[in-house]
């Protein structure tokens, strides 16, 4: 294991953009893949990389992530490694909440020191990624470098998303532009002829950042900006030796509802871009479910995930989480359904059947297409959910709709014959 690095992996703010997902949870809480959690993909790249110290810095509806890392990771009593919750505190040093990336770092300074290590590795909590971290701080030493910038070559549809990194031969960060909207031609980058041909040839910050110990806590301790990458890297530039470690791999920002849908809907690709089926394993709660059991179904490019029970007719580029009950006739098409939390007893089953109620899970005769279900949702039969760009975005009672995806509200009740 790497005794240098500290990992810290921000939570993210109130997530209003992942609404109504983020409504009880924080974004790392937000289930993913039918099993795991965002929180889940940043701790195993650093447990993969053998880095096994690790802070999660939250501060908005935190009890579902507390409860997840709680429930998840385990070390051997005789192991220093830990995965620990960092909710913003109130402190007779600062009594705010964190005002942005950097002042929850700054904040959380105490807790940190008294670990030996060099570096802090800061991370975000809403990313999808497979990164070897031990390769970027070999990439760190070798530069002689007092902070690192992971980057990613992006084309000029994508740079208005992202803040821009001008580099030299020698990969130093010569300058930045944060989302810059127009007259960027000037920040290219010399990239491979490879990205070239794909018109990737601007370099954008992944938000992954490697800090000397002593660079971060001089910085943040004589610096008031609250941000890292719109205040407190661009300040660096001028001062420090900021080097930039290019990735090349599959990654995606998940901070808005198409974002997120199109990642999930993505690993049901043949060969999907972030690739579970790979040997750095993606680590989550242990459930100790059964296996799932699936009677007369057709599925094609599908996803399911552990104690499933599926008499659907079709599931098609579908992800389908724990838990999942789905009746007979149903057809399922380019969907997420996250699953529940525990099963419905016998009783409770026989109860709904005999007044008509809508059992956790979805009903007979369903057709589902361009949706997200959230947790405990309990779908009736005969509904219709008909997501596409038809339909216009709007915040309703049991559903939202957002660019044309319906999101069906943790834990809402859809009467029998519904239709969205």
């Amino acid at each position: 294991m790497n005794s240098k690095v500290i990992s810290v992996i921000l939570g993210g703010g109130q997530g209003s953009r992942l609404h109504p997902l983020t409504a009880t949870r924080s974004k790392p809480a937000v289930p993913i893949a039918g099993k795991y959690r965002l929180v889940d993909i940043p701790i195993s790249n650093c447990l993969n990389s053998g880095i096994d110290r690790i802070f999660v810095l939250t501060q908005f509806n935190s009890a579902s992530l507390n409860k997840h890392i709680k429930n998840t990771y385990h070390f051997n009593v005789f192991s220093a490694a830990f995965v620990d919750i960092l909710a913003a505190e109130q402190t007779p040093g600062n009594a705010g909440w964190f005002q942005g990336t950097a002042d929850a770092v700054r904040q959380s300074l105490h807790h940190l020191a008294p670990f030996e290590f060099e570096y802090v590795l800061i991370l975000s909590g809403d990313q999808l990624y497979q990164m070897d971290f031990d390769d970027m701080i070999k990439n760190h030493e070798a530069a002689g470098a007092d902070i690192s910038v992971a980057t990613i070559p992006v084309t000029a549809k994508e740079v208005p998303g992202f803040g821009i990194m001008k580099i030299d031969e020698a990969q130093n960060i010569t300058a930045f532009v944060e989302k810059p909207k127009k007259d960027f031609e000037s920040w290219t980058s010399d990239v491979s002829d490879y990205l070239k041909a794909q018109g990737r040839i601007y370099q954008a910050s992944m938000g992954i950042y490697i800090f000397n110990r002593k660079v971060l806590y001089d910085m943040l301790n004589n610096d008031p900006h609250t941000d890292f990458g719109k205040e407190i890297i661009p300040g660096a530039i001028n001062t420090h030796k900021v080097v930039s470690y290019l990735y090349d791999g599959y990654w995606t920002d998940i901070g808005t509802i198409p974002s997120f849908f199109e990642a999930n809907i993505g690993l049901t690709d043949d060969i999907p871009q972030f690739n579970l089926f790979d040997k750095r394993s993606i680590f989550t709660r242990a459930r100790m479910l059964p296996p799932s059991k699936i009677s007369g179904t057709t599925l094609e490019k599908t996803i399911i995930a552990d104690g499933c029970i599926i008499n659907a007719s079709r599931v098609e580029r579908s992800v389908i989480g724990v838990r999942t009950r789905i009746g007979k006739g149903t057809t399922i098409v380019c969907s997420y359904i996250m699953g529940s939390d525990y099963y419905e007893t016998l009783d409770q089953l026989k109860e709904a059947g005999e007044s008509g109620k809508p059992i956790m899970g979805i009903g007979e005769r369903c057709y589902i297409k361009n949706a997200i279900l959230d947790k405990n949702c309990h779908i009736g039969s005969d509904v219709r959910i008909n997501g596409g760009e038809h339909l216009a975005d709007g915040d309703f009672e049991k559903y939202v709709v957002r660019d044309g995806i319906v999101v069906i509200k943790k834990e809402a009740v859809l009467e029998n014959g519904m239709v969205i």
